[in-house]
């Protein structure tokens, strides 16, 4: 009697090692004895029955973003909901009632929308990727096709597909592929603006998607690998720029300037964006459509920027404090000198990005020499030091 191969499609006799009553094939039988465990199970399938076997809580979510993202409450606390709801659905909804909660994270650049995406990945313990949505172009043209986004998160689960289909994508710099001129559309063909937002609308909602398996360019001829994008959830962000204004321009409220007083201002106007804001700003109707959850994050201010220093897990100060512990240096740096460092961050207008850059620059000779110094054994930098750029005070043994 001949039957086809569950795994690989062959016809085969029935072989002597049924798995859960699927017929295999010699070859995929021998592979899969390589994942069986003691009781005759799958590794593979016991890893896919545990993913999200307990979702956290909102309030467990935030927590846990709380160690790694500072300040942020407000985008942190609609994410957790939003992410809360779309694995709860993936988990224990059986009827098609419930959508998809994809996110967008809009706001400055340096404020935290990358690692909120990473940290959610890394508490619920799901495949992700990252992708740049300016280097996508339609299907046909130099660039990437939008679904090699969905090759990466298959490489990031290790070719597991079903792990992959329950993963995170997050899509970064998506206003630059709005387009400016949403009030007056060209009829010419926009290769990497709204071209794209086109071709990302089924993946978004949930379709089985073609992938080349390699990568590049979609042929005709070539094999694809299908991954079903329905349970995936997708994160968006971007910095948006001169948003505000289009929310001042319908709210109806007056320009309002840059001093210090109008930075709270700014904040809760980008709370009060709405789904048009974003279609006059360049995106598509359909594609913001398929965006459920809108958090804005809001710039990072002096007393954050040094927590932000000193506070998260992987904080940037604990870090090259471990670094020179391991060659047996004790690193300490000034309040005054956590100060300057921050107060120069906001000139720089990169948010956290700058504190690394200033750190970076600073550390560098001082990294350089200490490894062939052994007799060092503490080193302190002070405001004065750091601000002139010479060498902080040193111990030596």
């Amino acid at each position: 009697m001949q039957n086809k191969c569950f795994f690989c499609g062959e016809r085969v006799k029935i072989p002597n090692l049924p798995i859960n009553n699927k017929v295999l094939c010699e070859k995929c039988a021998i592979k899969l004895m390589d994942f069986m465990a003691v009781d005759g199970k799958n590794d593979l399938e016991k890893d896919n029955e545990n993913i999200l076997n307990e979702i956290p809580t909102p309030s467990q979510m935030k927590k846990e973003l709380d160690k790694y993202i500072i300040g942020q409450e407000y985008a942190k606390k609609i994410v957790s909901v939003g992410v809360y709801n779309h694995y709860k659905r993936v988990k224990y909804s059986t009827s098609e009632i419930l959508e998809k909660s994809n996110i967008l994270l809009y706001g400055p650049t340096g404020v935290g929308k990358t690692l909120i995406a990473v940290t959610l990945a890394k508490i619920l313990h799901v495949p992700f990727s990252i992708s740049d949505a300016t280097s996508l172009t339609e299907a046909g043209y130099v660039g990437e096709d939008v679904e090699n986004i969905l090759l990466r998160l298959i490489i990031a689960a290790n070719g597991d597909k079903k792990k992959a289909e329950m993963g995170i994508v997050y899509i970064d710099e998506i206003d630059k592929i709005g387009n400016k001129n949403a009030d007056n559309p060209s009829i010419t063909r926009d290769v990497s603006g709204e071209g794209v937002q086109q071709a990302l609308l089924k993946i978004l909602e949930g379709t089985v998607a073609n992938i080349p398996p390699q990568g590049g360019r979609k042929h005709p001829e070539q094999k694809y690998t299908q991954l079903n994008t329905k349970n995936i959830l997708f994160i968006a962000g971007g910095a948006f720029n001169g948003l505000e204004e289009i929310i001042m321009r319908r709210t109806g409220k007056k320009n309002i300037g840059f001093n210090g007083n109008n930075e709270k201002k700014t904040k809760e106007m980008f709370k009060k964006a709405r789904p048009r804001d974003f279609v006059h700003y360049g995106l598509i109707p359909e594609f913001v459509g398929r965006m459920h959850v809108f958090a804005p994050l809001s710039e990072l201010k002096k007393d954050e920027l040094k927590r932000i220093l000193t506070e998260p897990e992987n904080a940037i100060l604990k870090q090259y404090k471990e670094l020179l512990k391991i060659d047996g240096v004790e690193l300490n740096f000034k309040d005054d000198c956590i100060d300057f460092i921050a107060e120069e961050a906001i000139k720089m207008k990169t948010g956290a990005r700058g504190l690394r850059t200033l750190l970076e620059n600073y550390m560098n000779d001082l990294m350089f020499e200490l490894p062939d110094n052994k007799r060092v054994r503490k080193v302190t930098i002070n405001r004065k030091s750091f601000e002139k750029g010479n060498k902080p005070v040193i111990e030596e043994e």
